[in-house]
């Protein structure tokens, strides 16, 4: 089985985002996008589509078939053989082509979990060195994800072998998904644990690390390391709703295609939101109980530890000292660190003491939080912003001067302290027209709370930007917000393309419009 198929799934998932990248530049690059792109172009639409079911299509055998590499769905012989190319309209080509790369995905992924089990989770030597209870938190349920993904499989190769043209796929998603897919939030939320136990093993076992090496230099493995395999499933099941999300763009509307397709992405996005819910609460959990460690409190203490809370940003900001005289200035330093830890519900003001400590000095809940930039006050005010609490520890407003390292960093704690304040450019939300957009070609990992996470090819509206190189984004398939370098990607430049983009946009995420509208500002908090 998935012997078709000469690539992993994580050369495969590689190749298909470094395509799709490639086909918007050089949509971007076009004066009209409305033009069809060379590897869009299809045959005659002379002949009604109609006519494809008085044909009798040949079974087509794509999943056994071993000497089979073909990527496009029209370019299996068995298509171009039947005629239906010059029968179908060319947006149904497109949508063919849509529905076979998710099933041929899921075959390279497939492939991919096998080798992980059958070469490294069942490797003899493996097994010796590791402890039960360490080789459980390492490959924790994966036996479970891949006899869910095998079923899943079977059902897809059923489908495409029922007719040459693909009559749907979302129905069997959105089947799998509801009744199967739990498996992937066990796997995803035990990955602090996985990530944890695997550098740990390495560190603490030589024999472990030695086998580790040597089977990820077998040929089998394509140069891919051992921990790529052990992270395939939280790319899936992520990489499935945006594979849903591709065939619900090229759909027609308020068919009964759209309606399945909608369903399975709904369904599919509860999923993908419990897996990144999962993994967020353990570490959540645990980095909340090392800040309670390290807080001492000058006024009323504040409990920290609660199962709704979570950090959203920490560190040193300058603040201004006293009034602004001369006698100060030369008397007083002018600035003063101060150290802050924002949460999403509240904010603790600080003074570093020796022995990794902190001192908390004020506190007042987040939604009671303002800021104020201060513009043109020369040099030494440069970066500088008002914070004001409007009901501080000991229950009165309280302002305080900050100065930030650099303008990304002002900005950045601005946008954390006050999420409803406007930002240079519109949300998604708001339905603006026009808004900048940038797709990202380089993969970022977030380094801080504030920070977002990119893989190749998604694309963002700029929300906000800096003159030393941060955007301020919020990507489109799923809002997620957050900070990442302006290097990591392209803005697109062609507004049209733009505009094509949040339209797509628009659609998949229709059946959210009336919980939005409910939901408000709310869920930006």
């Amino acid at each position: 089985l998935c012997s078709f198929l000469g690539l992993l799934y994580q050369e495969y998932r590689d190749k298909s985002t470094r395509e799709e990248i490639e086909t918007r530049r050089l949509q971007d690059s076009q004066t009209d996008p409305e033009e069809t792109s060379p590897s869009e172009e299809t045959p005659s639409e002379a002949e009604p589509t109609s006519t494809i079911e008085n044909k009798a299509p040949p079974q087509i055998n794509l999943l056994r078939n071993s000497n089979s590499r073909f990527n496009l769905w029209q370019d299996l012989p068995e298509v171009q053989n039947s005629g239906v190319l010059s029968i179908l309209q060319p947006d149904e080509i497109k949508l063919q082509e849509a529905m076979f790369e998710l099933v041929t995905s899921e075959a390279s992924y497939y492939k991919s979990l096998n080798l992980l089990v059958s070469h490294f989770m069942e490797n003899e030597r493996l097994k010796k060195i590791l402890h039960q209870s360490e080789a459980h938190i390492l490959f924790s349920n994966v036996l479970d994800v891949m006899a869910v993904s095998e079923r899943f499989l079977l059902d897809l190769e059923q489908r495409v072998e029922e007719n040459i043209v693909i009559s749907d796929v979302c129905d069997i998603v959105y089947q799998h998904t509801v009744n199967h897919f739990s498996v992937y939030i066990t796997y995803v939320s035990n990955q602090t644990y996985q990530e944890r136990t695997y550098k740990q093993l390495l560190q603490d076992k030589p024999a472990f690390r030695e086998v580790i090496s040597q089977l990820e230099l077998d040929p089998k493995c394509k140069g891919l390391s051992f921990s790529s395999f052990l992270i395939l499933p939280f790319q899936r099941i992520t990489r499935l709703k945006l594979l849903v999300q591709n065939i619900l763009k090229k759909v027609e509307e308020k068919s009964d295609r759209e309606s399945t397709a909608l369903d399975a992405h709904k369904e599919l996005e509860t999923v993908v939101k419990a897996c990144n819910e999962g993994v967020r609460k353990m570490s959540r959990t645990e980095q909340m109980i090392s800040i309670q460690k390290k807080l001492e409190f000058k006024i009323k203490s504040v409990p920290i530890i609660s199962h709704s809370r979570w950090l959203l940003k920490q560190g040193e900001l300058q603040q201004m000292n006293g009034p602004k005289t001369s006698r100060t200035l030369r008397t007083k330093k002018l600035f003063r660190e101060i150290y802050l830890f924002l949460f999403n519900d509240l904010l603790v003001i600080c003074r570093q003491i020796p022995g990794d400590k902190y001192q908390v000095f004020d506190s007042a809940p987040r939604g009671l939080l303002r800021v104020e930039e201060l513009e043109d006050q020369g040099q030494s005010l440069a970066n500088v912003f008002i914070l004001r609490l409007l009901e501080n520890a000991d229950d009165r407003e309280a302002s305080y001067m900050l100065k930030a390292s650099s303008q990304s960093e002002m900005k950045r704690w601005m946008i954390s302290l006050a999420p409803n304040r406007r930002t240079k450019f519109v949300s998604f939300t708001s339905r603006l027209v026009d808004c900048p957009q940038i797709q990202c070609v380089h993969p970022y990992v977030a380094q801080q709370p504030d920070e977002l996470s990119l893989e190749l090819a998604d694309v963002l509206n700029i929300l906000d930007k800096t003159d030393d190189g941060w955007i301020f984004g919020e990507r489109l398939h799923d809002q997620e917000r957050g900070w990442f370098p302006s290097s990591m990607g392209e803005e697109i430049l062609n507004p049209k393309i733009r505009a094509q983009n949040l339209k797509e946009c628009f659609r998949v995420h229709k059946s959210d419009d009336s919980q939005r509208r409910k939901l408000g500002s709310r869920n930006r908090q």
